[in-house]
């Protein structure tokens, strides 16, 4: 069982870690489509918010069968869709018309892991036009962003496309966030978000970390899930990789207590926690959060 900090223990102001609780209390569980994802949900709390990953090998429908499936359980879930799974303009309409009929309001959508795209879309930007022409019902959407830069395309790319999804959102009249990739190396994500605030960024984001998760699985699911590039960090930080490493769980706070005093100031939302279906975990490092003083 990990071991929790108390925040009396961490820094930050009192009005910083009382931020961070907030963020904590409403946070986003992402779940996986594998074998483990009954015993995720069954330990996740009351009326949670759910990201429900899409799998570039079991596609779309799976995403769609486990978010009504985990709407069914009584949680709030935020189905991705992955523009590399989507084969046209019919299956546009046929996920739009499913988000209708079922009265989900909120969409992640990613680009996806698949090596080749189903259809026409190789990215989120063109999928997403096309998503805006239908009856979708949609009053939310979140979009990916890449601190740690992204394996296959370039950081230049990568900012083009960011501005330019804000825009799409903006002209479609849909409220967004933006969801950054898991990265460990917290000055590297404050200093991006520092400068696509600068360059006119006003999406509020939701920090991607991982949830209290076996530091073995960390590793291996995360190279596996494609956000191995976010591992970079990692090959040039030896205190890092050794932590990593080490018996036991990975902790959050890790990456929340350096980044408490910016997370407000950042318009830092929320926080998007990749639990890896090991939820139990996570679910009581964050009890262990709300149970703090103050």
């Amino acid at each position: 069982m990990a071991i929790f900090k108390k925040g009396t223990d961490a820094g930050g102001s009192a009005e910083a870690m009382a931020f961070r609780r907030s963020l904590v209390e409403d946070m986003v569980f992402e779940l996986i489509p594998l074998k483990s994802v009954d015993a995720g949900i069954e330990a996740l709390p009351a009326n949670s918010l759910v990201s429900v990953t899409a799998s570039p090998v079991k596609g779309l429908d799976a995403t769609m069968e486990l978010t009504d499936r985990i709407r069914n359980a009584g949680h709030r879930p935020v189905p991705h869709i992955a523009a590399r799974l989507v084969e046209g303009p019919e299956h546009v309409a046929k996920i739009a018309k499913w988000m209708k009929t079922e009265g989900y309001e909120t969409l992640f959508c990613v680009a996806g892991d698949a090596e080749e795209p189903s259809g026409p879309y190789e990215g989120a930007h063109g999928f997403l036009s096309d998503l805006f022409a239908q009856d979708h019902g949609l009053t939310k959407v979140g979009i990916t962003s890449y601190p740690d830069g992204h394996a296959l395309i370039s950081n230049e790319i990568c900012h083009e496309q960011l501005h330019a999804k804000q825009a799409l959102l903006t002209e479609a009249g849909v409220d967004g966030w933006a969801s950054t990739q898991m990265c460990f190396d917290t000055d590297l994500i404050t200093n991006w978000l520092r400068a696509e605030r600068d360059a006119g960024f006003t999406l509020p984001v939701h920090l991607g970390i991982p949830g209290v998760v076996d530091r073995s699985k960390l590793m291996t699911m995360g190279v596996r899930l494609g956000v191995g590039a976010s591992l970079r960090f990692l090959k040039k930080n030896r205190a890092a990789v050794t932590k990593l490493l080490a018996p036991g769980a990975y902790d959050p706070d890790d990456i929340l207590e350096p980044m408490v005093d910016d997370l407000e100031d950042l318009n830092i939302s929320g926080l998007h926690v990749f639990t890896f279906n090991q939820v139990e975990a996570t679910e009581q490092w964050r009890q262990a959060v709300m149970a703090e003083a103050g």
